[in-house]
């Protein structure tokens, strides 16, 4: 416990500086490194399925991928950048060649009944892990980028925070028993209330806290992290109460889905490099639901 506790009050202020104040190129390649430690252990969990996933062509490509966004840079907000719309292509172009790429490296191995599954299980790496870290860099590039990321992150750590402390000393009804034995509905209800609570909070006092920030040096200030000003229809409040809620969903599921893929190789974490959390996909794995969610959104409606 204290442990977990110590680690997230150093992580969090590093996240929260970078995404304030660093370079786009800065923030894609510590985002390609979190990226890679995570897919080194996914890979590590495949094995224990049987399977030998092609690992130096997929660490190579996921490098190459988040290169490729460090030097692309920042976007001008407000306006047309064809260096944005590079972007987007080259992850189309990447995420469509992958299978063929590792189908075709497969060729070369002795047992020709391992290509499929090694492919399958790079593939997915590269999918799974790398395309929403990549994601995340790209809403950076977006003229409210800051806000959108501090945005994800509150309501995936409060949801997280609360799933937690809630769950263990109130939960009483499994949620997946099967899967996650320690999580209940309880704790699940209490990420859901606390998402939603702390992510309208965010929008309420967007205008004061982005005072603060700039006030402080935490944030430039031609910056749009914050919206120009706080909301007045209350249409614009369901909206914000609607993503919250998606997000949430996101978040636990894409939590499930990681305790399943260990599970099934009858493991309890992905790794150790964070003590109290586990390995760096442990950390990560309801952001990666999280986040193309969050990327997808203003398709539909626009960030408010």
């Amino acid at each position: 416990m204290i442990q977990r506790i110590i680690t997230a009050l150093v992580l969090i202020p590093l996240v929260l500086l970078l995404i304030l104040r660093a370079p786009i190129a800065v923030l894609a390649v510590v985002a390609g490194i979190v990226a890679l430690l995570a897919i080194r252990e996914f890979l590590e969990l495949t094995r224990y399925y049987g399977v030998e996933p092609f690992t130096t062509a997929t660490y190579f490509s996921a490098a190459v991928f988040f290169a490729r966004i460090a030097l692309i840079g920042s976007r001008t907000p407000g306006k047309l950048d064809l260096r944005f719309l590079d972007l987007g292509l080259a992850t189309i172009l990447l995420a469509v060649l992958a299978p063929f790429v590792f189908l075709t490296l497969g060729m070369n191995r002795e047992r020709l009944s391992l290509i499929y599954p090694a492919a399958a299980a790079s593939v997915f790496a590269f999918a799974y892990i790398a395309i929403p870290m990549v994601l995340l860099v790209d809403i950076s590039m977006s003229p409210k980028g800051a806000f959108a990321l501090i945005f994800l992150m509150v309501v995936v750590w409060s949801g997280d925070i609360f799933a937690y402390f809630i769950g263990k000393s109130m939960g009483r009804h499994k949620m997946s028993p099967r899967i996650s034995p320690k999580k209940t509905w309880e704790g699940g209800v209490a990420s859901l209330a606390a998402s939603v609570g702390f992510g309208t909070l965010l929008f309420h006092y967007s205008v004061p806290i982005s005072e603060f920030l700039q006030a402080h040096g935490l944030m430039a200030k031609h910056s749009q992290f914050f919206p120009p000003g706080p909301w007045t229809h209350e249409s614009e409040t369901w909206r914000v109460v609607l993503l919250c809620i998606v997000l949430n969903i996101a978040a636990q599921l894409g939590d499930l889905v990681e305790s399943a893929i260990k599970r099934g190789a009858d493991v309890k974490d992905s790794g150790s490099i964070l003590p109290g959390h586990g390995g760096m996909l442990d950390r990560i794995d309801a952001m990666l639901f999280a986040i193309p969610v969050l990327w997808i959104y203003p398709v539909w409606h626009g960030l408010p």
